[in-house]
């Protein structure tokens, strides 16, 4: 960009030098680029395998509403310390929720409190595929919070579906650590999560940050 803005002023110094009668019209200066999309990265490990940041890249032009609600629980450390709670094989990583360690089969645990619940964002033209991130909800279509999901395949059922799942970001680095978790240990506990299964060890979020 600094090199296109010395370009356009060198150009306009030299046309006002030449008296600016020889009809020639400046050509219009080169927009800016949009601003870069926010980025969060999640740290996250198991103790025993699984390791690494998941970058997640954001989309607060077509869901600004979503993304500014998982901006804000990054920014008060809501994330921090939370477990990816549900892995549904071939389907969903899901996390945001519940602070561990959860042992499967244990008392069934009490969600981590949240802010009010906020507007599904849905046909914004983005899509439940592999690697997209997405709002979890009840079959209340207005009742996402903190928990969000990666899809680990393409899930564009989950656009419509029900209503639909809104989708506000991407994963853009760390797809290597989300293989790891998929292949990581997980215990059935069907009495809170039905045909999912809890990565044993838990996969702990150590760290989310703003990172762009």
């Amino acid at each position: 960009m600094k090199h296109l803005n010395l370009l356009f002023l060198s150009t306009a110094a030299l046309l006002s030098s030449c008296g600016g009668g020889s009809g020639y019209t400046a050509p219009e200066p080169v927009p800016p680029p949009p601003a870069l999309a926010p980025q969060v990265t999640l740290t996250v490990s198991n103790g025993a395998g699984v390791s690494g940041n998941i970058v997640v890249t954001l989309t607060p032009t077509q869901t600004p509403i979503t993304v500014n609600n998982f901006l804000a629980y990054v920014a008060s450390g809501h994330y921090v310390g939370t477990v990816f709670h549900r892995h549904e094989r071939n389907f969903v990583l899901q996390g945001g929720g519940y602070v561990g360690p959860l042992v499967a089969g244990g008392t069934q645990p009490t969600a981590r409190p949240t802010t009010a619940p906020i507007a599904l964002e849905v046909g914004k033209g983005l899509s439940n595929v592999r690697y997209s991130v997405a709002m979890a909800r009840t079959t209340e279509l207005n009742s996402a919070t903190s928990q969000f999901f990666i899809n680990i395949a393409d899930n564009v059922t989950l656009d419509t579906q029900g209503g639909g799942y809104a989708v506000f970001g991407h994963v853009t680095s760390g797809t290597d650590v989300i293989t790891a978790m998929v292949g990581a240990p997980c215990s059935a506990w069907a009495a809170f999560l039905g045909t999912a299964c809890l990565p044993s060890p838990n996969i702990t979020v150590t760290a989310a940050v703003k990172t762009r």
